[in-house]
């Protein structure tokens, strides 16, 4: 992969996209481009490329280097503090010299939630017309008894003697340009630049407890397999009052026994004896809504196609549906009695005379 080369662009992303987007946007892409199943020309060296970007970009740590120096800052060994002048900006700098406000402005916001996720499994008509579902989730909250803050009763508040109170901690490098401080966060009060003398016994100080949860969730009619829903807010909670992360739904949809869905449309098959194939008749078959019962015209061919309009799935957020495509199978007599053998042989001699000419039309069922 050049180095030149831009990782959101290589995923069809703009920068400042969230991490769904970026998993979803992988997952496409490499279906598609895997040498398994694309054979054009180049296809494997592409595929790395997007397995390269998506190795740096689903990684918060590599991400937030990539975003801030570029490439440069996935170079083994790099040091944020060795980068050029003009990466960071002038308020970078004035930060890596003189103390400036990282530190205080990840306290002040503290930090995200980390993103879950959940895979449901449901059935085929389900997915179809949309259900609610009850999941049963277990995540960090914020703790009830301190509020999040993780301070215990009557609890004293220290400057954290390790940062002095900043939150960060500087070390100076030397180069061929001369000195430079690299900024880190505080690893003893992970960036709070506080601690404390007695922290929150139901939390042990962390500010959050594990809680199973009941959450209902509402499925959309006509999503599909591997469908993923994104629920904002629900992940797990921040800290020090970051916001909380979100909570992906994938959509995992059960097999029908006789329904066959491609994309909106619906697909299943019918079988009729060869008189309703002759004769024309009616037959009853499975929809997406139920029961149907539908018409076989005369003089209809074996692996022939029926349309149901507008009884396949609903578009989702959409109005209008796809359609139930039938496909028609006529099943043949295995075993015929005398009786028989000779109404067939009979109509095998019309159909015959017909081809000459002799009868008036019977052939014409037949397609003759």
């Amino acid at each position: 992969m050049a180095s030149s080369e831009d990782l959101y662009g290589i995923l069809g992303l703009e920068p400042g996209v969230d991490s769904g987007a970026i998993r979803k946007a992988y997952r496409r892409l490499a279906r598609e481009n895997h040498p398994d199943v694309n054979k054009e020309s180049g296809a494997e060296a592409k595929f790395k490329r997007i397995q390269q970007a998506y190795d740096v970009l689903k990684d918060d740590k590599k991400r937030s280097l990539y975003d801030r120096y570029g490439h440069e800052g996935l170079r083994q060994g790099f040091e944020p503090g060795m980068a050029g002048f003009n990466v960071g900006g002038i308020g970078d700098i004035f930060d890596a010299f003189f103390g400036g406000g990282s530190g205080r402005r990840r306290r002040d916001e503290g930090s995200a939630g980390r993103d879950m996720q959940i895979v449901v499994s449901i059935e085929f008509l389900d997915a179809v017309h949309g259900v609610e579902r009850d999941l049963d989730i277990i995540r960090q909250e914020i703790c009830d008894a301190c509020n999040g803050s993780g301070s215990g009763a009557n609890t004293t508040v220290l400057s954290c003697g390790n940062c002095q109170g900043s939150g960060e901690v500087r070390h100076a490098q030397s180069s061929m340009f001369g000195q430079f401080v690299n900024v880190v966060t505080c690893e003893q009060c992970a960036g709070t630049g506080q601690t404390k003398q007695n922290p929150c016994s139901d939390c042990g100080g962390g500010g959050r407890v594990k809680r199973e949860r009941k959450l209902a969730v509402t499925i959309p009619a006509g999503v599909d397999h591997n469908t993923e829903l994104r629920l904002q807010g629900e992940g797990e909670a921040g800290w020090q009052g970051g916001a909380a992360g979100d909570l992906f739904v994938v959509i995992q949809v059960e097999a029908h026994p006789s329904l066959r869905r491609e994309g909106i449309n619906v697909f299943s098959i019918v079988e009729i004896d060869v008189f309703d194939a002759v004769l024309g008749g009616e037959v009853e078959v499975d929809t997406v809504d139920g029961p149907e019962i539908v018409k076989i015209p005369s003089g209809t061919q074996p692996n022939s196609f029926i349309k149901l309009a507008n009884k396949g799935v609903p578009r989702i957020q959409r109005s209008g549906r796809g359609d139930h495509v039938l496909e028609v199978q006529v099943k043949l007599p295995v075993k015929l009695d005398e009786r028989e053998k000779e109404l067939f042989t009979e109509l095998r001699d019309l159909f015959e005379a017909d081809t000459n000419g002799v009868s008036k039309g019977f052939g014409k069922v037949f397609g003759k």
